[in-house]
């Protein structure tokens, strides 16, 4: 029950409006509805007498304390003191210092809170923290807040301090020593532990009275269970059947795994004891019944796909729970095995090997030789097994090849002996060993990569992989069920086998996209018509291949077959490179002569190096003669050269032959004998100087002038003598005749080029077509778009070109429009035009015209002093993790601060689901769905109302403008324009409100704010 009511203050002896809660256990009073800690507390179970006193007044009393509250009316006054008897009628008291008590509390005692000079005695109890005044006011059950540790987290900051953060306060505390903190800190930790676990699921199955004993001891209340036996264990017995491997018993918890326990698995749990169709299904797995076995259907290949297919989800579960579990040996009938796990032939070894304690967690430092331990292992009948010495006969461990999930090669001297391997097993456990003698290393990993590598996969073995197991993936149009594949790393090319095909080969320094996504559980893979998504099954292994492929992805070297490349085998800083001096640099006077700036330079050579897929060339970003240069320093720098070290002195000497014809046939030789990319980067480069020297009228730069700056860089020359640069000129110069172009595709790029030369003008001015307030014929206006040109300028250009008077609180700005996706936003004032002009599509285009939220905009803005904001809103994702597009949009609740926007499930929640940082996101606005979408994954934002919207809106807006560091001192021309891109909203708050005060004393003299999403 919650309500407003008045509190007696004794001190002041008056009423204070408080806002009051009552629930089974506590009646609490707030300052207000939207306090979460609350001012006091007082347990309804020390409460003795609830009574009416007079008028509208009903008293608490305790046996030492007594509350007068004040409703607003006579029915609200009857309403509490009827529902306080009721709650505390026939409760006896509780203390909470009684061992036995079920409050008996895990830490107790004083502790000072930083902004109050005295200490409070602090109680931390099961997944609650109480605040009390005094160990006095403890005892008789009154005191002034509870923390739920659902939303807690504990981070240490000093000697004796440590904080205690939730989302709405931070309380920081103070022990009285070291010693107490540590203890303090792991009672809150157990708290916040407690308070994250959800018995919910572990009360719905202790309901079977069949699941209220352990299925193994007979203890009660088994917290574990064995999902693919559906049976629960106590915590005992659950350790007992880690023992047995995952794929004989999976284990988990009733109260921490939350994601395992689906609304089938807690049924097939609940009602196994009496459902015929389900015992049914449990007896044909466990007498050894093969559930991966074909059905011979095509609409339902196999016994799951069969389950579902006929509406019995919870036999779907329990299969789906033992499509990997180890069936047991039968003699009849031969020996049966599932799938996945069925080795080619039996594999023998033995030998010395070096191990360190197994590991739950990656190998992220270098292991030296000393954390290793000699041991004899074996490898006989499918289990790997290790012992103390060659003469023991108990083993000390093993691992069964069915348990084996991933074999991976460490590189040379990794760790303190010189050859290392890592083995991943099914229950996330990681096996380190080594050895110095290369020939044993190499028969250890060949014989334990055949023992658990499937026959349907053999080939596999045959390769020098880095790293080999198993995964589960999806592609095609099957994007529901997931394959199991087996996959090898070989330097960058992943080579697969999926389920019922062939060999696959994935070049990962060509692919289009490479992103792990959702929560680190998906690695996506995007290559030419093809996507595939890679799931997480296990984190440990899949944690190592992400990384191993993220780095065989990137640039291997400094050769060009290193380099990552486009489909075309180039490497991706060629065609980079290339694209943006053909869109913005063809007319650049001095193009590749003259020099950029060293720093930029050199940043731009170590983002490309880095990962040259996520760099993205911009106009206004990044300088011509910055890209140009970066071009020529990656040729100078290239490893081997670009016509190779070994043949560079014949391209040299074929340059000195006089027969024009016997020197193009020489040429073509050469060309036909070098490496497939550097045969393809050099046309892709010589393709892109002779369009360079056609358009020499403009850039000065003819086909001597290229010969001299890119003979000796391309060749690696010291250019004292032109023998490289005639070489350069002869290949650009003949260059169709060497390269065998089709002339009528040349024809076609160099109209292309000659439309973006046309369109350019000598002072680099674009012209484009605005729009006045929508898009139509009589609103349309060519203007010639400078490089420099803001936002701001081309509205005023456009408005002084219709001579539109702007009055007095109307706000215009420019727009950009997408008209596919029914969007829009309005840029910043500084933004500049042209670069944004370059970026968009075919269905954008901008539009001058007013802002009508924006005078609500600015009354909001003004009237905050943070710059945050946090609330419900509806969210959804327009392009789901798999490939498949979300259903119905979902409440989340979310903070905006300067730095993210975070996403949480609900408002108590203690982690957020998904972080973006501010800077990153390009806000739009829907036209007509509502919607504020984020530009990288479709993210959709969904307000309740209008001005809901606008309030966020104008927070991003607020936020982002101040991550703009540079200014523009271009001069306005004309500063009285009401204008919303006029006001400098980037910056510091203070510039803002000056800005601000400045339009209320005079409306005209400066104009208003827009938004800038990038």
């Amino acid at each position: 029950m919650c309500l407003f009511v008045f509190v007696l203050s004794l001190r002041a002896l008056y009423y204070q409006r408080r806002w009051v809660k009552l629930d089974a256990d506590y009646l609490r009073y707030f300052d207000n509805e939207k306090e979460i800690y609350s001012k006091g507390i007082i347990s309804t179970a020390f409460i003795t007498n609830v009574s009416s006193v007079g008028e509208l007044k009903f008293e608490v009393a305790t046996n030492n304390r007594t509350f007068i509250f004040r409703a607003e009316s006579e029915a609200e006054r009857n309403e509490w003191v009827t529902v306080l008897q009721d709650c505390t009628k026939g409760r006896h008291r509780r203390s909470a210092m009684n061992p036995g008590s079920p409050m008996t509390p895990d830490c107790q005692g004083y502790l000072e809170l930083k902004g109050l000079r005295s200490k409070l005695y602090t109680i931390v109890v099961s997944d609650k923290v109480f605040l009390y005044k005094n160990i006095d006011d403890y005892r008789i059950g009154i005191g002034i807040t509870l923390i739920e540790m659902n939303v807690g987290n504990i981070k240490e900051t000093d000697r004796r301090s440590f904080d205690l953060t939730t989302p709405y306060r931070i309380f920081s505390f103070i022990a009285e020593s070291e010693q107490m903190r540590e203890q303090w800190v792991d009672a809150m930790r157990n708290a916040i532990g407690e308070a994250l676990s959800n018995s919910e699921v572990a009360e719905r199955i202790w309901a079977e009275p069949s699941n209220s004993f352990c299925a193994d001891c007979g203890a009660p209340k088994p917290e574990w269970a064995a999902i693919n036996l559906c049976v629960v264990v106590c915590k005992r017995c659950a350790g007992e059947h880690r023992g047995l491997g995952p794929s004989i018993s999976k284990v988990r918890s009733l109260k921490m795994d939350r994601k395992v326990w689906t609304e089938e698995l807690i049924q097939a749990l609940c009602i196994n004891v009496r459902c015929s169709d389900v015992l049914e299904t449990l007896s044909l797995i466990f007498c050894g019944a093969d559930v991966n076995c074909s059905t011979g259907m095509a609409n339902w290949p196999s016994p799951l796909f069969l389950a579902r297919g006929h509406s019995q989800p919870l036999q779907a579960e329990l299969i789906s729970h033992n499509l990997n579990t180890e069936l047991p040996r039968l003699e009849i009938g031969g020996a049966m095995e599932t799938e996945h796990y069925s080795a080619p032939t039996s594999v023998s070894h033995n030998g010395f090997l070096f191990k360190t304690a197994s590991m739950a967690r990656a190998v992220t430092e270098r292991k030296g030789r000393e954390e290793f331990s000699r041991r004899w292992c074996t490898l006989n009948d499918g289990t790997f097994s290790y012992y103390e010495s060659d003469k023991n006969s108990n083993p000390n461990g093993a691992l069964k090849a069915s348990e084996i999930v991933c074999l991976a090669v460490d590189a040379r001297e990794k760790h303190g002996y010189e050859n290392t391997f890592e083995l991943y097993s099914e229950s996330e456990r990681l096996y380190l060993f080594g050895t110095d003698d290369p020939c044993s290393h190499k028969e250890w990993v060949k014989s334990l990569a055949k023992s658990f590598i499937p026959a349907s996969a053999e080939p596999l073995l045959r390769l020098s992989f880095e790293r080999i197991g198993r995964l589960k993936c999806k592609d095609g149009l099957n994007l529901q069920t997931p394959k199991v594949g087996w996959f090898a790393l070989v330097g960058s090319t992943l080579h697969a086998y999926l389920e019922d095909s062939k060999e696959e080969e994935i070049h990962l320094r060509k692919l289009n996209e490479l992103s792990i996504q959702q929560d680190n559980e998906v690695l996506v893979l995007v290559e030419k018509g093809r996507t595939l998504y890679i799931e997480g099954e296990r984190k440990l292994d899949f944690s190592g291949w992400c990384g191993a492929i993220q780095t065989a992805a990137g640039s291997g070297g400094d050769t060009l077959s290193q380099q990552q490349l486009t489909e075309t085998d180039i490497p991706v800083i060629v065609h980079s490179c290339i694209g943006y001096i053909t869109q913005c640099g063809l007319t650049s006077e001095g193009i590749y002569r003259k020099s950029g700036v060293n720093s930029r330079v050199a940043a731009l050579c170590e983002r490309f190096r880095r990962d040259a897929r996520s760099l993205r060339l911009k106009e206004g970003e990044h300088q011509v003669d910055d890209v140009a240069n970066t071009l020529k320093r990656f040729f100078r720098e290239l490893e081997q050269g670009l016509f190779t070290s070994e043949d560079a002195s014949s391209w040299l000497s074929t340059a000195a032959i006089q027969d024009e014809s016997m020197k193009i046939s020489q040429y073509q030789l050469l060309l036909n004998k070098l490496p497939h990319v550097n045969k393809a980067t050099v046309q892709a480069l010589i393709n892109h100087l002779y369009c360079v020297q056609c358009c020499s009228e403009q850039n000065q730069m003819n086909l001597h002038n290229l010969a001299i700056v890119f003979g000796p860089t391309l060749f690696q020359t010291d250019g004292k003598d032109y023998a490289a640069g005639r070489a350069i000129e002869d290949l650009i110069q003949h260059y169709t005749e060497i390269f065998e172009v089709d002339e009528h595709q040349l024809k076609k790029q160099l109209e292309e080029i000659s439309v973006i030369i046309e369109s350019t003008e000598p002072g680099g001015h674009f012209i484009c077509t605005v729009y006045l307030e929508e898009k139509k014929e009589t609103a349309e206006q060519h203007v010639k778009i400078p490089g420099s040109m803001t936002a701001a300028e081309l509205t005023c250009e456009v408005l002084d070109r219709r001579n539109i008077a702007v009055k007095d609180k109307e706000y215009w700005s420019c727009w950009e429009i997408n008209e596919k996706e029914e969007m829009e936003r309005p840029l910043h004032y500084q933004e500049r035009v042209l670069s944004i002009l370059h970026s968009f599509g075919t269905d954008s285009h901008v539009v001058i015209k007013k802002h009508f939220a924006m005078e609500a905009m600015i009354i909001y803005l003004t009237s905050r002093m943070d710059p945050s904001k946090h609330g419900i809103m509806k969210f959804k994702e327009e392009r789901s993790i798999l490939g498949l597009t979300t259903g119905n949009f979902h409440d989340r609740y979310f903070i905006l601060n300067s730095s993210s926007l975070r996403m949480y499930k609900e408002i108590r929640s203690n982690r957020p689901e998904r972080d973006w940082p501010v800077k990153n996101l390009k806000i739009y606005l829907g036209i007509k769905k509502k919607l504020l979408t984020g530009k990288q994954g479709a993210l959709y934002l969904c307000c309740d109302t209008q001005s809901e919207m606008r309030e966020w809106f104008a927070t991003f807006l607020s936020i982002q403008d101040g991550l703009q560091q540079t200014r523009v001192s271009r001069v306005m021309p004309d500063a009285r324009h009401g204008n919303v891109s006029l006001i400098p909203l980037r910056g510091s708050e203070n510039e803002m409100r000056n800005s601000v005060a400045a339009f209320s004393q005079d409306p005209l003299a400066v104009s208003h704010p827009t938004n800038h999403w990038d």
